[in-house]
């Protein structure tokens, strides 16, 4: 696909100019690791990289909080989960099924081990190159879901701990769309804590992981 492409809500690619994306600063975000995935919703992922930039909207999350058996820190510090007790917005990147690396945000103060899986993006930036990381040209599989996210947007655990508020090469910024209604519902793909309603999506957005009915 053609770098002068983009994709809006309708999920057409449409011409655009290069947006103009602010960097979040940690002020703006919740000191609440429930209200960040939810204000996530909407927001930039941004990696700048030697080729260019990768952008993205970010439609899917899932908050991991305190007591919470699903949770990485759920019987403590390790040094493999040490960036979810960072103070909110942080990085978190872990290795899974021995072929996934994984995004999360970290959501509370210092020391709070707590944090935000980010699950599925519309790709705005940077297709082509996501394309060639994800082997594939199909527009709606590029970021739908947790891995192929990370594989998209060049995410290993080179990442883990980078201050996304800082200036890192990867970032989250403001959003360049305000977010359609936001849907609310269980999370995907654990077998603990099941029935907690952790998972924030916009609705109806064709870029949500899984099913039909898990987007409405």
């Amino acid at each position: 696909m053609s770098e002068n492409f983009h994709v809006i809500e309708n999920g057409v690619a449409m011409k655009r100019e290069r947006l103009k994306i602010r960097r979040l600063v940690r002020d703006e975000l919740p000191v609440s690791t429930v209200k960040l995935a939810r204000f996530l919703i909407g927001k930039t992922l941004v990696h700048d990289l030697p080729r260019g930039r990768l952008v993205g909207r970010i439609v899917e999350t899932e908050a991991y909080v305190t007591g919470d058996a699903a949770s990485h820190t759920f019987r403590g510090m390790t040094a493999r989960n040490q960036p979810l007790f960072r103070e909110r917005g942080h990085a978190y990147v872990y290795f899974v099924y021995g072929n996934h690396f994984m995004l999360n945000v970290s959501g509370q103060r210092e020391g709070i081990g707590e944090g935000v899986l980010l699950r599925a993006i519309e790709p705005l930036e940077g297709i082509a190159q996501m394309e060639r990381n994800r082997g594939t040209e199909r527009l709606l599989d590029l970021a739908r879901g947790p891995g192929r996210l990370a594989e998209a947007f060049g995410v290993d655990r080179r990442l883990d701990g980078v201050d996304l508020c800082g200036d890192s090469a990867l970032w989250l910024g403001a959003e360049v769309r305000a977010p359609g209604r936001i849907g609310v519902g269980v999370r995907i793909g654990i077998n603990k804590d099941v029935h907690r309603l952790l998972r924030f999506y916009e609705r109806e957005s064709l870029f949500v992981s899984g099913s039909r009915v898990l987007r409405k």
